[in-house]
């Protein structure tokens, strides 16, 4: 059957014509190898292997001589005869193994495949036990022991270039065992030194000074100081706040996506923010900029203003307003109704501050130039009803858009800011009615990291005056710190707030909302003031009341007069019985020399008659009951 099939194929390829001589000679040559296998076969028989081989050359000398086109026919139309062929002989010979084989060539490709697919599993086994053997090495020769450098090592890293990636290392190294020190601290070694050496590493890679690294360290955890860190390093979000006095977010939105800027909103926390990832046009000069439509601000100066929550047809003070972001959206949630006094010490930052009140529209504002320590003298004590307290800091939390931070601040400049705003808040706070019916309220902020800026001076504030913390609506934020290292504060100071780059995607900031309770000083401070003003101590509670019942600008007076009080009335303070010897030679009214020394020391705050009065009458009734308390004695 196979010579018959081979002949009728062979006739039926010759009436044909020949196909593509190079893919039929290709075909053939792929197929020999197999052809040879089938030799080797015993159920073949040596005839028609012989007659296979003729018919190959036989076929092939015909496609080379052939004088036919060999693109005339399809290339798959001249390769059927091939299949067709090999089909018979694998038909032949699978009928041929059935009749009278023993199974002795399956037993064969069966134990080849075996063969291949134990060399297979083999071979993976191999690679798997290298990659484990490599993993274990690998371990072995990082250890979890760190060893912390000798002095040696050190001395020698100063004497060449900083190894950015060795001290990065270093740094992961410190940061993980400090983290689990029990178990992976060096032997002898002490917290103190990984301490060290870690400040010493931080200061070389990211270059900050030992005082502000010290601080940090001392704030975070080394984890969290990492991620702080490496925050510090990142720029923060551009953001726009839509001014709603002439327009919606919304519509602004539409027309910047128009005009190519990619942009999406800030946060479910803020209603008028938009976050801006980039811009085919520049976001500052923008005819909708230019207009007034939006505001060019940080995602944290939009706090403060939120809570201070302004109402409309308020009085409200910004004690520091350049440039204008806080003040306009201060306005914009008042509607431009009531009076808004925007103050600015520094005068060439009144241009950008007039500027932009001008390009946002806003009407309902009054710009001064005052230091904000004399703001209560000219706008009056108790006349307004709320104040928003931007304090000049540090600027520790904006290390992001100001890196000289890092190298230029020390603990006298930390020191001289958190002066400076204690003195402010004081002020800020007596700027504020007590009976407001809408306000009474201080927002206290700075841009700091600073404990000594923050909790501190909110800390001093309600020890010197009748205020309290309140929360200040803002629901994310870290609560501030009620007792670090050795200082303990007011508990009710875990109502502030604290914001980080590293957890909110914004720069360091600080906020704290303040309630006046009461316009006069707390009783403390008043009966200090009145035993330094008066030089002698109360006798009876009556005198006390006295006291309360005065006005606060008097006991005010007395407390800032009595700053720097003079050695006789240090004298007079330890020695008593000179004062009643004084009072009973009738000596005991102020002297005209005090009042001279006040004077030129506070040479804005004159004797007014009403002051005056109140001191002779408060005088002649301790001469009266003191009088009534010596009689009593002696008729005893």
């Amino acid at each position: 059957m196979a010579l018959g099939s081979l002949s009728k194929k062979k006739g039926s390829k010759s009436s044909k014509g020949p196909p593509k001589k190079k893919q039929k000679g290709d075909l053939f040559t792929e197929k020999r190898p197999e052809k040879a296998d089938l030799s080797d076969d015993s159920d073949v028989s040596n005839e028609e292997v012989e007659e296979l081989e003729n018919f190959d050359e036989d076929s092939g000398s015909e496609l080379l001589s052939g004088d036919v086109d060999p693109l005339a026919d399809d290339f798959l139309q001249g390769s059927d005869d091939f299949y067709v062929i090999w089909f018979d002989l694998e038909e032949n010979s699978g009928s041929d193994s059935a009749a009278g084989s023993d199974g002795s060539d399956s037993d064969s490709e069966v134990s080849d495949i075996e063969r291949k697919s134990r060399a297979l599993d083999e071979r993976r086994a191999r690679e798997e036990k290298d990659a484990e053997d490599e993993l274990q090495t690998n371990i072995a020769e990082e250890s979890d022991e760190f060893w912390l450098p000798t002095e040696e090592e050190l001395e020698a890293e100063a004497n060449r270039p900083p190894d950015l990636q060795n001290l990065q290392r270093r740094i992961q190294e410190i940061v993980r065992v400090l983290s689990n020190f029990k178990d992976l601290r060096q032997e002898g070694a002490k917290r103190k030194d990984y301490i060290e050496q870690l400040k010493m590493d931080l200061s070389s890679y990211y270059g900050y000074n030992d005082f502000l690294i010290g601080v940090l360290i001392e704030m975070f955890p080394v984890n969290e100081l990492l991620e702080l860190i490496n925050a510090f390093e990142k720029p923060r979000p551009i953001c726009l706040r839509t001014n709603t006095l002439k327009a919606r977010r919304r519509d602004l939105a539409e027309v910047l996506l128009k005009r190519g800027v990619n942009l999406d909103p800030l946060s479910k926390w803020s209603k008028v923010g938009l976050v801006v990832y980039d811009s085919q046009v520049p976001i500052g000069a923008t005819p909708e900029y230019m207009a007034g439509l939006y505001m060019l601000q940080s995602a944290n100066s939009f706090l403060p203003v939120m809570a201070l929550a302004p109402q409309e047809k308020e009085r409200i003070v910004d004690m520091a307003a350049a440039p204008g972001g806080k003040t306009t959206y201060v306005a914009a949630l008042m509607k431009n109704t009531g009076i808004i006094y925007a103050n600015e010490m520094k005068e060439p930052r009144l241009k950008s501050l007039t500027a932009n009140l001008n390009r946002m529209g806003v009407t309902n504002t009054i710009v001064c130039n005052y230091d904000g320590r004399e703001l209560p003298k000219v706008l009056g004590l108790n006349s307004v009803d709320r104040v928003l307290l931007d304090a000049p800091c540090s600027g520790t939390g904006v290390i992001s858009k100001d890196e000289s931070v890092k190298t230029s601040k020390s603990l006298e400049d930390i020191e001289k800011s958190a002066q400076l705003q204690k003195q402010l808040i004081l002020n800020a706070i007596d700027m504020v009615d007590a009976n407001s019916k809408s306000g009474g309220y201080i927002v206290y902020s700075t841009c700091s990291m600073m404990i000594a800026e923050n909790e501190a001076v909110v800390d001093y504030a309600l020890k010197k005056r009748n205020v309290k913390v309140v929360p200040c609506g803002l629901d994310f934020g870290r609560p501030g710190y009620t007792r670090f290292r050795e200082y303990r504060f007011h508990p009710s100071l875990d109502k502030t707030r604290r914001f980080y780059p590293h957890v909110h995607n914004m720069d360091g900031f600080f906020v704290a909302k303040l309630k006046k309770v009461s316009n006069s000083l707390p009783t403390a401070a008043a009966a200090e003031a009145v035993q330094s003003t008066e030089q002698a101590p109360l006798s009876s509670e009556k005198d006390v009341e006295s006291v309360e019942e005065a006005p606060l600008s008097s006991v005010e007076d007395a407390v800032e007069g009595s700053v720097r009080p003079s050695k006789e009335d240090s004298n007079k303070k330890n020695n008593p019985g000179r004062i009643k010897r004084e009072h009973q030679n009738g000596n005991g009214a102020p002297k005209p020399a005090a009042d001279k020394r006040r004077e030129r020391k506070f040479p804005f705050r004159k004797e007014v008659p009403r002051r005056t009065e109140i001191i002779k009458a408060r005088e002649e009734k301790r001469q009266a009951l003191r009088g009534t308390k010596r009689k009593g004695e002696g008729s005893k």
